[in-house]
This record gives structure tokens, sequence and C-alpha cells, in this order.
């Protein structure tokens, strides 16, 4: 990590994803599995973490310690700041993954169980995928949009059966985690182009740390505070591995692929929250999930398979004035 790395390098980067090698595109989906295996036990630790600390407690501890990790990375790396054109990119990133999925899928968890919360979650893909769309300009083929719906009802209609196909009353904080994770997502896989993404994460770590200290000041002495070996376990996990190292690939992973693509390997995230709610918490699976599994896997390649030629629309430029296709 040095200072040549770092958003203002003078570099062409190429960002169609049929334009990538195909050992650089093996690479890509490596890191963003990676990230999905370690988003997958988010829910779990939470859970965890709420055995010892309050939901907003938790939350702003959380991005305390996640922002701690980053700003020793960065400072490490002897990274300068981030272009201005930056800012607001990383501002989105802060507010949709930083604070806002953590608090909102935190106070979901209250009344909802790990497993339940996937109901919501089986649809991350897929409202990614269309804020990518939209927001970049990717246009996947048909094939591609098909086999993420079919994975996305797949998902859908295994975690509904899982939660005896009700809806609980933390399902609206679910979706709009959902829709704040999705934007998050996109924007820095977007900037994950133009700079590494590890940075990504990093900066925007830091732009949340005085929210995040400010919600610690505020919530610690309100909400009580009962340190068990699950708790602090579930604390960390969140902190440094979620929120830091499993960003970290992750964008790295949709700066090799695409969002669209990298997107579609989190229809698997659900069917592992539900592995690791039933490992680590207790919780039932139904004895449907291998055939669900199955099913995901297959349109998982499918949607792989269909986004190898897709290609971006539009260019944007990096500080030093090259320009990267988009």
């Amino acid at each position: 990590m040095t200072a040549e790395d770092s958003a203002t390098a003078h570099t062409t980067i190429a960002l169609d994803p049929g334009a990538k090698a195909p050992g650089r595109a093996g690479r890509g989906v490596l890191l963003a599995g990676l990230g999905v295996v370690a988003f997958s036990l988010t829910f779990p630790s939470t859970v965890w973490g709420l055995e010892s600390f309050g939901p907003w407690s938790l939350v702003a501890v959380r991005g305390v310690l996640a922002a701690l990790i980053a700003g020793a990375a960065l400072l490490a790396g002897r990274v300068p700041p981030p272009a201005r054109e930056h800012l607001a990119g990383l501002a989105v990133v802060a507010g949709g993954v930083v604070v806002g999925f953590p608090l909102l899928t935190t106070l979901a968890l209250q009344t909802s169980t790990s497993s339940h919360a996937a109901v919501v979650v089986g649809l991350l893909p897929l409202t990614t995928a269309l804020f990518a769309s939209l927001r970049t300009g990717s246009r996947p083929p048909r094939a591609f949009w098909t086999a993420a719906l079919a994975g996305a009802a797949v998902v859908i209609a295994f975690t509904v059966q899982q939660s005896g196909g009700s809806l609980s009353g933390g399902d609206l904080y679910l979706f709009g985690a959902l829709l704040v994770c999705a934007a998050g997502y996109t924007e820095g896989g977007r900037l994950a182009g133009l700079m590494p993404g590890w940075q990504v994460i990093g900066w925007a770590l830091l732009l949340a740390l005085p929210l995040a200290v400010a919600g610690a000041a505020v919530a610690l002495p309100f909400e009580p505070v009962h340190l068990t070996a699950h708790g602090l376990v579930g604390l960390v996990w969140v902190a440094g591995g979620s929120t830091f190292l499993g960003l970290y690939v992750w964008y790295r992973g949709m700066a090799e692929i695409g969002v669209p693509r990298a997107s579609q390997l989190q229809l698997a995230q659900p069917l592992l929250t539900l592995i690791w709610s039933f490992l680590a918490l207790g919780e039932e699976v139904s004895a449907a999930a291998p055939v669900a599994a199955v099913a995901v896997l297959v349109c998982i390649a499918a949607t792989q398979r269909a986004g190898r030629g897709t290609g971006r629309r539009g260019d944007v430029r990096t500080r030093g004035g090259d320009r990267v296709g988009t």
C-alpha cells in the first residue's frame, strides 16, 4: 500500500468486464465471493453482538472500531486524501453501507431472526444490478436479467417458506436497508475502478467516524452493556470482518468483473446465512436447503456467463485527466 496506489495516480483503468483477461476475471469472482462469505456472517454476528450492546450502541461502536482499522491502514500506506470529485460518491458509500445498512438491519434483528432477515436480503443482488444499470449505464444482456430474476425468485421462495410465509415487524427496516445498501454497493463499485477498493471503504469509514463517535457518546450511557464472549466476538467480526475486510475484497471484486456480475454472487448469501444461523444460533434450517442451494448455484453460473460480455456506456475521468471507460 503506497501513495502511488491512491486515487491521484494518472492511470487508465478499463471498466468493461468483457475486456478483462480470464485470469483477472476469475480473481474478481474469487474476491467478490470472499466478500459474500464475510457478509453472510453479519446477521449471526449482529445477533451475538446484541447480547452485549443495545442496537444503537452496537452500530456506533462498530463504526468507530472499523474506522480506526481503516485509518491505521490508510496511515500505514501514506495515502493522500481522495480527490474532491470523489467525496460525494464516498458519502453515498458511507451513508449506505457504513451507517444505513448496519443501523437498519440491527434494529430489524431485535424482532426478526437472522434467517428471517434473509427474506429481504435475497433481493439485494437484483436491486444492486438495477441501481448499477441506472447509475453506470451498464446494459447486461437479457439472459443475465432472466437468470438474476430466477435466482431472486428461488431465494425469496425458499426464505419465505423457511420463515413460515409471514413477514415480521422488522421488515420495514430491512426494506430500507436493502435500498441504501444497493446504492452504496453501486457507488462503491464505481469508485473502486478509480482507486483501490480498500481505500474506498477506508475513506467512507473515516467520513462516517464523527457520526459514529457522537452516536457512541449518546447511546452507551443509555443502553445497558453486558459484555459476553459472544457479544465481543460479534462486535469484532461486524467491525473488522464485515465492515472493513469484507467490503475491501467486495469492492476489489466489483472493480474486476463489474457491479452487475458481482452483485449476483450474493444470491448465495441468504443460504450461507441460514447455515451460519443454524451452526451459531441454533435456528432451524429447512430440508429444502440443498435443493435451493443447487438452484441458486445454477442461476449464479448463468449470470456470470451472461455477464462476461457486459459493457458500460460513457466514461469518467481520473484526477489526472485520463479517460476511464465506464
